[in-house]
């Protein structure tokens, strides 16, 4: 390769590597400011929630598989949800450890609360289906096996379905409970300043990618309608989205629904957790790519190209380091010494720069339902260092491995290591609710 062909070559790379996520920052500080001038400024979340007098009953569906550690808690919390009618319904698995046991003695303590248990495990689209079958009520909030509520959740998540008839699934917004490492620090960043912002930004420009798996409310018609959870995708929570999406119905965001989660606080079971995002996006991906071939469906465009643009990102980050890494390796005069991608210039502390801005702005909208927050804000200088090397190799990792999974395969999966288990999550959250932050 010539010295001119390198170059050139470099400097593509390098401009696409720096500037699409420079681009994409301001898209997405851009359509969150939206929202959070449209749905957030005149409702925040230390008022009291709308307890309206037609509010629908719900069911609380929790798939469970060796949820044994969290499972109790969870489910308590479900139950403590300020609202006048619903019913939990836990669905255990095929659970191999004690989780089965733990759910059946809590059965006679609470009437509101009923179990499931499938013989063998069958992944979590297949539980929340055989919730879905069992449950008494039209509405539907499933959150995880170690997710725990907000007591005032339902009523944010229940006003949307009774405004718009066409509304399928409302999602909220997950906190970090585990803030004893430098991972789970980042983390809090991560779903504030990354997950969050890109929610309120997508919604704001009309559809969403994914809701979250861990605390979304469905209507069981949309549901039924799109046939189910699909089995045989990693990730569901994508799948169902893309697909009530492409139905024609409604998915929204929903701030002050908040649910505390437990997250990896080891680079094994990030790197899990990251494959699995990454292999099942790519399959959510090749089902839906047609969706360029239907002019009806023209507000998912852009979701579409900015997957796509994600993945180029990806793998052009992963040719710069090879040419880089080339050029110190290799026998002198193969290829010429080029600078390293990781070490700061201007273009790149540029992106730095916004980046931290991005995280203030995000950490500003969240700090609304989640104290704290600023502490976490020095530890973000690590994200771009530590989670975009992982989501860059879990994306490179991730799609040829997706290619290689068939249509049909039931997809199962074990939850990664979820970190220390704190308490003190939940009743802040409570707390905030009452008084504000």
């Amino acid at each position: 390769m010539s010295a001119t062909v390198l170059h050139v070559v470099w400097v593509t790379l390098q401009g696409y590597v720096y500037y699409y996520p420079l681009f994409m920052s301001c898209l997405w500080m851009m359509g969150a400011a939206l929202f959070y001038w449209r749905f957030e400024r005149r409702d925040p979340v230390y008022t009291q929630p709308p307890r309206r007098p037609d509010a629908p009953p719900i069911s609380v569906l929790i798939p469970c598989f060796n949820e044994g550690p969290h499972v109790e808690e969870t489910v308590r919390h479900a139950l403590a949800l300020v609202y006048p009618d619903f019913e939990v319904i836990a669905i255990n698995d095929g659970s191999r450890d004690d989780t089965g046991a733990i759910l059946d003695t809590m059965v006679p303590q609470h009437p509101r609360l009923r179990v499931v248990h499938l013989a063998q495990n069958q992944g979590k689209a297949m539980a929340l289906q055989a919730g879905a079958l069992l449950a008494q009520h039209e509405i539907l909030l499933c959150i995880d096996g170690d997710a725990l509520l907000d007591p005032h959740c339902g009523h944010w998540l229940a006003r949307h379905f009774l405004d718009d008839p066409d509304v399928a699934a409302v999602t909220g917004n997950p906190r970090i409970r585990n803030r004893s490492t430098l991972l789970g620090r980042v983390q809090v960043g991560e779903f504030s300043s990354i997950v969050g912002m890109i929610k309120r930004a997508q919604r704001s420009f009309g559809a969403l990618f994914t809701v979250s798996g861990v605390i979304t409310a469905f209507r069981k018609s949309a549901v039924h309608q799109v046939g189910y959870w699909s089995p045989d995708v990693l990730t569901e929570d994508i799948d169902i989205t893309w697909r009530l999406q492409r139905a024609g119905w409604d998915v929204r965001f929903e701030a002050r629904a908040l649910v505390w989660i437990l997250m990896p606080e080891t680079l094994r079971g990030l790197w899990k957790q990251r494959l699995r995002w990454a292999t099942g996006g790519a399959q959510v991906l090749r089902r839906n790519v047609s969706v360029i071939l239907h002019p009806t469906q023209n507000h998912l465009w852009p979701l579409l190209f900015e997957a796509l643009l994600s993945v180029v990102w990806a793998y052009a980050f992963l040719v710069m380091v090879a040419l880089w890494l080339g050029g110190l390796l290799l026998p002198q005069g193969w290829l010429p010494l080029l600078r390293s991608p990781l070490i700061p210039e201007w273009s790149s502390a540029l992106l730095g720069a916004v980046c931290l801005l991005q995280f203030a702005v995000s950490k500003w909208f969240d700090s609304h339902y989640d104290s704290g927050l600023g502490r976490n804000y020095y530890w973000m200088v690590w994200y771009p260092l530590v989670f975009w090397l992982i989501t860059t190799a879990a994306t490179v990792v991730g799609y040829p491995r997706a290619a290689r999974l068939g249509y049909g395969q039931r997809a199962r999966w074990t939850s990664p290591d979820r970190g220390a288990h704190l308490r003190a999550g939940p009743h802040r959250a409570e707390k905030l609710s009452r008084e504000g932050s």
